[in-house]
């Protein structure tokens, strides 16, 4: 099915984010991702940190869903947590940089799209 596996791609994006924004946040090729100085990087860190877990708990959301059954008993998990990515990717988009949009919202809206139609 191909919602499932958006689904999986859009898991896996937010723990490679999660990565990045806990593990990574001050290397030089994370910096150039987010064009970071590396003084903005370390005063940032912690922030980064934060924005990270929430990120791995939109993973684990799709990870639970996935493993619940989709379609199936994780149907509606996925939606929420879609939802949620999409609404933090348009906030971001709208507030942080362009690049969220296509990064996070734009999957997740693919996917919970994909999902609805049952494809």
């Amino acid at each position: 099915m191909i919602g499932t596996a958006l689904i999986a791609l859009v898991a896996v994006i937010h723990v490679w984010i999660l990565v990045m924004e806990m593990f990574l946040w001050e290397t030089p090729r994370v910096r150039a991702i987010f064009r970071l100085t590396p003084e903005f990087a370390a005063a940032t860190r912690v922030l980064a940190a934060n924005q990270g877990l929430y990120n791995g708990f939109l993973a684990a959301g799709l990870i639970l869903a996935l493993l619940r059954g989709v379609p199936g008993a994780g149907l509606e998990l996925a939606h929420f947590v879609l939802a949620c990515v999409i609404v933090a990717g348009l906030y971001g988009a709208a507030t942080a940089g362009r690049r969220i949009l296509y990064v996070q919202a734009a999957p997740a809206a693919l996917a919970l799209l994909a999902v609805l139609l049952g494809v």
